[in-house]
Order: C-alpha cells, then structure tokens, then sequence
C-alpha cells in the first residue's frame, strides 16, 4: 500500500480549526490530522509531515514512532515530535500488527 493514489482534502471543523484527511481509492480514511490548526499553514506542514506532495522539507525526520495494543487488542500507531508533542496517530486500530505497521508507512514511517 503505496498511498500514491491517495486524495488529500483539507477543511476546517466546526470550531473554524483546519484539519487534514488522507482518503484511499477505496474511500477509507487511512490518514486524518488528530488536533484542528489555527492557521491553515500549520495543517498543512502537519499533513507534508504525513506524506502530503511527498514531505518536501523532510519534516519529521527524527520523529519516534510506537506501536501499541489498545483496549479492544487491536493495534495502533502513534508518532510523537522530539519536542515530546504527539504529530499523528492511527485513525483505526487494526487487527493485524502488520496493517498497522504499513498504514504508519503510509502516513511516513
């Protein structure tokens, strides 16, 4: 799962915040921001940050990436900046440790 075709849509919430989700040609959401942006801007370094327009400006590079079970047992991704600060997290839990593992490459593991 390259994400190559995948569709990027940025749009504000009902706080008037911008956010950003990544849609797959199936129609699942396999990517969406996990906090609302002030300044559309910001949305948008966070989504590059994911693999929007292929992360230009490499942004987040040294990020540290965790795998974890939730309370159902199902798995998820979670990507903290070296600031402490969580930049991402899985939009779904998973099954499979595996689909987990290739949606966070998809979102730019």
């Amino acid at each position: 799962m390259s994400g190559e075709n995948d569709k990027w849509e940025m749009y504000e919430d009902k706080r008037g915040e911008h956010r950003w989700r990544r849609t797959a040609s199936n129609g699942n959401i396999v990517g969406a921001a996990c906090e609302g942006y002030v300044q559309k801007s910001a949305c948008k370094a966070n989504a590059e940050r994911h693999g929007m327009d292929g992360n230009p400006k490499g942004l987040g590079a040294n990020d540290k990436w965790d795998t974890y079970e939730d309370k159902k047992g199902e798995f998820r991704w979670r990507r903290t900046a070296t600031n402490g600060e969580v930049t991402g997290a899985s939009s779904e839990g998973y099954v499979k440790k595996a689909d987990c593992k290739s949606n966070a490459e998809r979102n730019g593991m």
